[in-house]
Order: C-alpha cells, then sequence, then structure tokens
C-alpha cells in the first residue's frame, strides 16, 4: 500500500482527528492547530504557543487541546482559549497525546523525562480529566504513553506504550477508571507505536516513526496491512475507509521548524474508522 501526499510544508504535524467531515491536526512544533481539506489545503484555527498535540471535543462541541509544554489542558469555544485544567502535578514531563470519551472525559499520556534531551526513560502515568476538569491517575508504571483510542462500545481503552513497543488495553469501568490491564499487541522488527486509530473491524492502525510506516494489528500482533512512507509515520486518523498518515523527516524541534518536512498522506484502507478519537 502506497500512500499520496495530500498537503506539504507543516512543521511537524500529529493529533489528527476526524471530525464534522474535515481533518483537524496540531502541527506542534509551528504551535498551532490546522485543519486540512480534501483538496489539501491547510488553514490555521488556533495558536497554541506551548506545543499542541491530542485534539477532541467535549459533548457541546467545544475543542479541548493538549498543550504540551506547560502540562495543560485548553478549551477553545470558538472564540475565546482558555485552560481547562493544570496537570502539571500530575504529568512528569511534557503532556503528549490524549482521547476524549462520549462523556467529555480526557485521557492523557505525558513523557515521563526529557526525550530532547536524551535522557533516561522514566515511567510516567495516564490522567483521566472529567468534563468539569477534575483531573486524577488512572494508570501508572506506564512506558511513554501515547496515541490512545476507546472502541465503539465504550467498554476497553487502549494506549501505546512507544518505548515498550506494545499497545496496552484496559477495560472501562461506567465510571471512567481503567481496570484488567494487559498486553494488546506487541510490535516487532524495531517497530514503536506512536499515534493509533480504531476501525470498525476490531484493527488498530499504529504509526511506526522508526521504521517509516503504518502498521494494521489486531489482537495479539498480527499485522494485517503495512503501509511504507519515506519518512517517519508519527500518527494517523481514519477518515473514512481513507487513512490520513501524518509523516515528518524528524521530530526535532529546531530542525522541524526550519525544514517543515511534515506532510499529510493518504492511502484507502479496507475498513471505515470507529470508535474515538
Amino acid at each position: 500500500m502506497k500512500p499520496e501526499v495530500l498537503a506539504a510544508g507543516l512543521c511537524f504535524p500529529e493529533g489528527p482527528r476526524w471530525h464534522d467531515g474535515k481533518l483537524w491536526c496540531s502541527d506542534m512544533h509551528a504551535g498551532e492547530v490546522v485543519t486540512v481539506a480534501a483538496d489539501g489545503v491547510v488553514k490555521p484555527v488556533l495558536s497554541v504557543p506551548n506545543a499542541p498535540s491530542g485534539l477532541g471535543w467535549l459533548p457541546d462541541g467545544r475543542l479541548v487541546v493538549v498543550s504540551m509544554q506547560d502540562r495543560c489542558l485548553l478549551i477553545w469555544d470558538g472564540e475565546t482559549l482558555r485552560t481547562h485544567t493544570d496537570l502539571y502535578n500530575l504529568a512528569a514531563f511534557h503532556l503528549n497525546d490524549m482521547v476524549v470519551d462520549s462523556r467529555g472525559c480526557a485521557y492523557v499520556g505525558n513523557f515521563g523525562f526529557d526525550l530532547h534531551q536524551q535522557k533516561k526513560p522514566t515511567p510516567a502515568v495516564l490522567i483521566a480529566v472529567d468534563a468539569d476538569g477534575t483531573a486524577r491517575t488512572v494508570a501508572t508504571d506506564m512506558l511513554f504513553p501515547n496515541g490512545t483510542v476507546i472502541t465503539s462500545d465504550g467498554g476497553q481503552l487502549i494506549v501505546a506504550e512507544t518505548w515498550g513497543a506494545r499497545l496496552t488495553a484496559f477495560d472501562l469501568t461506567p465510571d471512567g477508571d481503567l481496570e484488567n490491564r494487559r498486553v494488546w499487541a506487541t510490535l516487532a522488527d524495531g517497530a514503536v507505536p506512536d499515534g493509533l486509530c480504531l476501525d470498525e473491524a476490531g484493527g488498530v492502525w499504529v504509526a511506526s516513526p522508526s521504521t517509516n510506516e503504518c502498521l494494521r494489528l489486531t489482537e495479539g500482533g498480527t499485522v494485517t496491512h503495512r503501509v511504507s512512507t519515506d519518512q517517519g509515520a508519527f500518527a494517523c486518523m481514519l477518515g473514512g475507509n481513507l487513512l490520513h498518515i501524518l509523516t515528518c523527516s524528524t521530530s526535532d524541534p529546531e530542525t522541524c521548524r526550519k525544514e517543515r518536512s511534515g506532510r499529510i498522506e493518504v492511502v484507502e484502507a479496507p475498513y471505515a474508522g470507529a470508535g474515538w478519537p
């Protein structure tokens, strides 16, 4: 499966979401949330100077944005951007990706350590933030919790542990807690999971920047489909049957801003998207 370039010239696209028939994503190192139209036109929507990442929507339609460096969740109502909650005391380092469920509860990962200064990896936590902004830790000892999905029935959460090269699943309780932790799939051959999305057949698409590819996995780790890219694949999202893969030649912030090698690439997928995000 070979993708085609839909849009280019981005710094570092991340956190893609399909919402109201349009692709939204964070151009992380440009400090912007943008939309990408079907013809590839990129439109800046919102400035987030402390590096935006995961995106999601509350039931009332307001946009929730991860602000990585100051470890906050922000809310945008279409006009005003304000702080939803401050997670500085719960997250050990920069916030990461996020999924927001049907009730408006956000599940947010964080690095756990200073990645860009090449510090030693340290286990991190997964944080749940209710729609009213109340935050709590729902999982510990996570190895760089990253892309996260929730199944269509709302019963299961699957999170990428990037430094663990695995996808970890939990059962979601009615009050939003996590239980029955288990390995959903382990990646092989040097692949590591970054951004994720779920399809209607129960498969998970995983972007692997270390191997320049996007993989479709089933529970247990079987690879059913593989899309090769010529630079790192950092995230992916299904819009109908169209898989959007966000790629870049590097994740280094300074190089990203100079080179603007970030792209949105697309390829037809075998199944439509499902669940959250």
